[in-house]
């Protein structure tokens, strides 16, 4: 694989590694390359296969999902969001991604100014379908697992709860989701 900077990232898999302060960067490359391949066992090639991506996408799709949920129980749920829209050739809308395009990460709600304003990022997912370039953040391994694992559903949709429990309510439907996002 050709690395660039903007798909770099997806080499690098979350965990403790001891690394000494004289490693180079291209030992520390190397390493993280190493332990990349371990974690990249057959039997998540082949999930990343059978969703017809491949393990830089799910590295990409699973930072994506990191940013919205800290819940790990949602994860697979809202990792089904995004594989649902991409296979109806929907855009992936997702809030993290505008962040990330403006720079700013501070942002806790994104509104069209901000969606216009990133309009020519290759990040801006509201603008352009498909998955980014590369990854927004380092993903956890259950962001990661929840992308190759995910839940079958005919999710399309989620917003949050009303309830401001940090969880999301799930539509399959436009009506279901303004429903939803009026609450």
């Amino acid at each position: 694989m050709q690395f660039t900077t903007e798909n770099m990232m997806t080499i690098i898999i979350p965990n403790t590694y001891e690394v000494y302060w004289n490693t180079n960067p291209r030992e520390f490359i190397e390493r993280m390359q190493k332990e990349s391949n371990k974690f990249w066992t057959s039997s998540r090639i082949g999930q990343a296969r059978s969703l017809g991506l491949s393990k830089e996408e799910v590295i990409t799709i699973a930072s994506i999902v990191e940013e919205e949920t800290n819940n790990n129980e949602e994860k697979p749920l809202i990792a089904s969001v995004y594989i649902n829209r991409l296979n109806k050739d929907m855009a992936l809308g997702a809030d993290p991604t505008i962040k990330f395009a403006l720079g700013n990460f501070s942002l806790k709600r994104i509104m069209l100014g901000h969606i216009n304003a990133s309009a020519s990022s290759p990040y801006n997912t509201y603008r352009k379908k498909g998955i980014p370039p590369g990854p927004i953040c380092t993903p956890s391994i259950a962001s990661i697992d929840a992308v190759l694992k995910g839940e079958k559903t005919t999710y399309l949709y989620f917003c949050a709860k009303a309830d401001f429990s940090g969880s999301h309510s799930f539509a399959s439907t436009d009506k279901e989701h303004i429903e939803n996002a009026k609450r």
